[in-house]
C-alpha cells in the first residue's frame, strides 16, 4: 500500500520558515519559482507518480524533475505546459 505523508498547510509552513533571515532573502528572490515547484510536488504526489514517471511523461530526466521540485532549475512555459497537461490541468499565467 502506498502511503503519502499528509502535507502541512503551506502558508503556515512558509510563515514559520521565513523567520530565518537568510531563507527569507532567498525566498524574496526565488519565491514564485518555489511556489510553482511546490504545486508540482503536490500534483505529482496526488497522482501517485514518481519523479521518474513524470519525467518519462514529459520527456525529461528524473534529475531534472528533482531540481525543479527543489527550486534549483529554471523552467520554460513549454515545460510547465507539459506538466500541466500530464495532470489534465490548464496552465494559467498572469501579470498583475
Amino acid at each position: 500500500m502506498n502511503k503519502i505523508k499528509k502535507s502541512t498547510d503551506f502558508q503556515k509552513y512558509l510563515k514559520n520558515q521565513l523567520k530565518n533571515k537568510k531563507l527569507k532573502q532567498y525566498y524574496n528572490e526565488y519565491g514564485e519559482q518555489l511556489k510553482i515547484a511546490y504545486q508540482i510536488i503536490l500534483l505529482r504526489k496526488k497522482a501517485f507518480i514518481t519523479q521518474s514517471e513524470l519525467a518519462k511523461r514529459i520527456g525529461t530526466t528524473q534529475s531534472n524533475i528533482a531540481r525543479i521540485e527543489h527550486g534549483q532549475q529554471n523552467f520554460t512555459i513549454g515545460l510547465l505546459d507539459k506538466i500541466a497537461k500530464t495532470f489534465k490541468k490548464e496552465l494559467t499565467i498572469s501579470i498583475q
